[in-house]
């Protein structure tokens, strides 16, 4: 072979060096590895939108199931180690703030006016 590049005829009569068909074969590698890490991220974004739903969902019914007695007891208590993991997703991730309190707002203010713990 000695340096020398294979030709090959293609059926619509082009022609195509063996180099050719390597930097298609490197082309199509990279496009697949994008697609698997793009898979991975989306994944790793549906993974984080479920994790702050269910925490959502869990501040909802904390609020919705205690009575405003209870709230308010609980208004000066220490967050629980659980709770400060969830608050430091929510300080580092703002699209997942917003994404809890768009959920919690309206459920979770109300009760707190019923219970007169906002003016």
């Amino acid at each position: 072979m000695g340096g020398v590049l294979s030709v090959r005829r293609l059926s619509k009569g082009i022609r195509t060096t063996q180099h050719d068909d390597e930097e298609r074969n490197v082309s199509k590698s990279i496009g697949v590895v994008v697609c698997v890490s793009a898979l991975i991220v989306a994944g790793a974004v549906a993974a984080q939108g479920v994790l702050v739903d269910a925490a959502a969902d869990k501040v909802i019914k904390k609020f919705e199931a205690a009575t405003c007695d209870q709230l308010k007891a609980q208004k000066n208590q220490p967050p629980s180690e659980k709770e400060k993991i969830a608050l430091d997703l929510l300080r580092d991730d703002p699209k997942a703030r917003v994404d809890f309190i768009d959920k919690i707002a309206a459920p979770v203010l109300n009760k707190m006016f019923e219970c007169s713990l906002i003016p």
